[in-house]
Formats: structure tokens, sequence, C-alpha cells
């Protein structure tokens, strides 16, 4: 079993204004079925680097342990690949119940995933500028959101290891792509919209 001890002092939601114990009811509905068979664990890229395996976690949201749940990683390491939604033989919507774990502790815990949020938020806007993320814009925003002046330095070595390698690319960013997903950008939002 991989448990490792948490800090609960930082899991409470305490002045959040939300119910914690109303949050995960979303997330439950989405797993309600779960049979804790351990596909999605077996199926996840990401697991071996994961405090709790997938199954465990959805053990947690069905007994409704917040103080576990938002004091683990496990839900900020998914990579929304699909391979466990996919896999699930009650094909329950795995991977949609991780962004919901992870939009609720972006509301219940602000201070703490901001970096996360940041980043999302920053991928996303190059993304919708670009076509596809321009890795120089997204890391000079995303470093400039963070507001950290030593932050980019301690990134340098990976930095200049994807460069040696041609993993990114110093310069402007390319005209390619400009824009082409705007629409799809905006039909998203519409439908975001809609009660």
């Amino acid at each position: 079993m991989k448990h490792t001890t948490h800090d609960r002092s930082t899991a409470s939601g305490v002045g959040s204004g939300l119910n914690t114990a109303e949050v995960l009811d979303d997330v439950k509905q989405m797993i309600q079925a779960c049979i804790q068979c351990g596909t999605c664990s077996g199926s996840c890229p990401n697991e071996f680097a994961m405090d709790y395996t997938p199954r465990m976690l959805w053990r947690l949201v069905l007994r409704g342990e917040v103080e576990d749940i938002f004091s683990s990683r496990t839900f900020t390491l998914c990579s929304s690949c699909y391979t466990c939604t996919l896999r699930c033989p009650r094909s329950l919507p795995v991977t949609d119940a991780m962004a919901g774990l992870k939009q609720v502790a972006a509301r219940l815990y602000p201070e703490r995933y901001r970096p996360s949020v940041a980043f999302s938020r920053t991928f996303m806007e190059s993304v919708r500028r670009h076509g596809r993320v321009d890795e120089m814009e997204f890391m000079f925003f995303y470093f400039a959101s963070r507001r950290n002046p030593i932050l980019p330095f301690q990134f340098a070595p990976m930095g200049m290891r994807l460069l040696s390698r041609g993993k990114v690319k110093l310069g402007l960013p390319g005209r390619g792509g400009k824009g082409m997903l705007e629409p799809i950008f905006r039909k998203v939002e519409a439908m975001e919209s809609t009660p």
C-alpha cells in the first residue's frame, strides 16, 4: 500500500465558504457504481507517482474522506489520458471525476492550487492563440504569473536539456494555426455557461 502520512491541518477547507460534505456530491455520483476492481489503477501511466492509487482514491471519495482526498496529490497527477475511462468495466467517467476533484480543490484551497490553476490557464491560452502550445511563450507567461523571479532558474537545467534535444525552440511564436481553435473554445464557453 502506497499510503503516506498527510498534513491534515491544510485540508480543512475552513474559510472557503463551501460545505465540504456537499462538494464531493457530483464526483460521488460519477463513481457511485465503482466495484473497486483496480482496473483504473492498473491502467494509469502516472500511478507510480501517486500517494493513493486511483482505486484507493475512489474509495475515499465514496466514504467522504475530504481531508485525505485533498491532502493527496493523486488527482493532481492525472494527465487526462482517458485510459482508465476506456478500460473501466462499469464504463464510469473516471477521468471526468478526476477533473471534478481538481475543480473542487481549486475552489476549496485556492492558495494551495494556485500554481496548478495558473499552469492550466496559461497552457490553454497558448493553445487558444496558436492552435497548439508554444512552449517558450507558455513558460514565459506561466513564470510571470507566479511572480517569483527565482522560479525560472529552478527549471533552467531541465530547460537546457530540452533545448539541447530540440524539444523546445527559441524564438517568437509561430503563425501556424493562429485562431484555428477559436470557434471550438467559443462553443465550449457557450456550453459551460448554459445551465
